[in-house]
C-alpha cells in the first residue's frame, strides 16, 4: 500500500467517525432535553395534585357547612309547620 493509500484510508475513517459522531451527539442532546422536560412535567403534576387535594378539601368543608345549614332550616321549617297544624 502506498503512502497515498494510507492517507485515503485515514481520511475515509475520519469521515466515517464524523458521520457517526454527529447524530450521536444530536441524539444525546435530544435525550437530555427530554429528561429535563419529563422532570418539569413530574414537578408540575405533583403541584397540580397537591393543589387539587387542597381544593377538594375546601369543597368538602363548604359542602358539610351547607348540609348543616340545610338540616337546621329543615328542622325549623318542620317546627313551624307543626305549630300551624295545632
Amino acid at each position: 500500500m502506498t503512502e497515498w493509500g494510507v492517507v485515503g484510508v485515514v481520511i475515509a475513517l475520519a469521515g466515517l467517525v464524523a458521520t457517526l459522531v454527529r447524530p450521536m451527539l444530536s441524539l444525546n442532546g435530544s435525550i437530555t432535553k427530554l429528561n429535563l422536560l419529563a422532570e418539569q412535567l413530574r414537578e408540575d403534576l405533583r403541584l397540580l395534585s397537591s393543589k387539587n387535594s387542597e381544593s377538594h378539601a375546601r369543597l368538602w368543608e363548604k359542602n358539610e357547612t351547607q348540609d348543616r345549614q340545610l338540616e337546621n332550616h329543615e328542622r325549623r321549617i318542620g317546627a313551624l309547620e307543626k305549630g300551624r297544624e295545632k
